[in-house]
């Protein structure tokens, strides 16, 4: 790692220290979830405020500053007050924001390594629970990856923002929602899991529409599957009973709402500006 010089290791120590107060306010608080992060910003503003590195330019670009401290965060030692979540894990996201809002501009390759340890931070922070701070890290995961272009890293992390911000919402049916939202395309970012739910529909009403009773079973197999993408017409349900033309009345909603939906993700995917 090399040796650290002696301005980083002041700055680190301040880190530290913030950081275990900060750790301490969030064991102690009963909702630590419904806490806003104006706490957590005061902690990073006080570091910032001494923040005034040697230089404009660092002299290796394709280096962080406190490698260190998200090293630590990887494999953190309990602390010894017994803290819910080591304090490591909070010094390396106030480290990270340190880094991305303090006056070093970042080069490409900074802007990659920093995207991936807020990455790591943030994972670290949903195992334990604290789904808003683990929300902020993947934004700005998001935001560093966006300037270097990388899609596929952006929509990663974006997927685990949704979820990090779905986890934190209250339980409700806004929960709930955000929870069918993962489910069915990973809100938004897997539009293919889609498909895996449009088959499992054509099986339901399928099956539906059998135990229903009608046509013959190949006759009703056969509207059942070309049913969910092009409605039949009076001519092809006449002889059916009326529950049966019901069910493929709603089928044949529920597959122009599952496809257009589909296919919007899809373009959005495929063709992001």
């Amino acid at each position: 790692m090399g040796e650290i010089s002696p301005f980083v290791a002041s700055v680190s120590t301040r880190i530290a220290r913030h950081a275990a107060a900060y750790t301490a306010e969030l064991d102690a608080d009963a909702h630590p979830e419904r806490m806003s992060l104006d706490t957590f910003a005061v902690h990073v503003e006080a570091v910032l405020d001494d923040y005034d590195p040697p230089s404009a330019r660092r002299r290796h670009s394709d280096t962080l500053v406190f490698p260190h401290l998200y090293g630590a965060a990887r494999d953190p030692r309990p602390d010894e007050e017994g803290w819910r979540v080591p304090s490591a894990v909070p010094a390396a996201l106030m480290a990270a924001e340190v880094e991305f809002r303090g006056p070093l501009r970042l080069s490409a390759r900074q802007n990659t390594l920093l995207a991936e340890e807020y990455e790591a931070i943030g994972a670290q922070l949903s195992e334990v629970g604290l789904a808003t701070h683990a929300a902020l890290a993947f934004r700005r995961a998001m935001a560093l990856y966006r300037v270097n272009e990388d899609d596929e890293a952006e929509d990663r992390c974006g997927l685990h923002l949704a979820r990090a911000n779905t986890r934190g919402l209250p339980h409700g049916l806004r929960r709930w929602a955000g929870q069918a939202s993962y489910f069915l395309c990973g809100h938004g970012y897997r539009p293919s899991w889609l498909l895996g739910w449009v088959i499992l529909q054509m099986l339901v009403f399928t099956g539906v529409a059998l135990l229903l009773g009608g046509k013959a079973v190949d006759d009703t197999v056969y509207m059942g599957v070309t049913g969910f993408l092009n409605p039949p017409g009076p001519g092809d349900t006449q002889e059916l009973p009326g529950a049966v033309r019901t069910l493929f009345v709603v089928e044949a909603w529920t597959g122009a709402v599952s496809m257009s939906v589909f296919f919007a993700l899809l373009v959005r995917k495929w063709f992001r500006m």
